[in-house]
């Protein structure tokens, strides 16, 4: 799994790619918890993320359930098929705020 991270229009962009697994997953927790920490709302483009399991699943709701804790507005945007459809299958599509496209979680998240 790679990473970036950057900040645009005062939110938090977190950029996942490849798969994020039971071997991944606590880098991207960690990677997550990091940026909630921060001061901004914090969105993450899963747009080139292939697979993602269970354990990736569960970064996400923690982090989820932390920036809640924080105050902090969290987002999925550009969510691709493959994630998804796991998303989907977990029901957890209700659950997280999801965008199409980037432009629209920053418009729909930023302060």
């Amino acid at each position: 799994m790679e990473h970036q991270i950057k900040e645009q229009d005062g939110v938090t962009i977190v950029a996942l790619e490849g798969d994020v697994d039971l071997q991944s997953s606590p880098d991207a927790r960690q990677i997550l918890l990091g940026c909630v920490a921060g001061n901004l709302p914090v969105l993450v483009d899963l747009s080139k993320v292939g697979y993602i399991d269970s354990s990736g699943v569960a970064s996400l709701v923690e982090t989820l359930q932390a920036s809640r804790k924080a105050g902090r507005n969290f987002a999925l945007a550009s969510v691709s098929e493959a994630a998804l459809k796991v998303l989907k299958l977990a029901r957890l599509d209700k659950v997280f705020t999801i965008f199409d496209t980037l432009e629209d979680g920053i418009k729909g998240i930023a302060g």
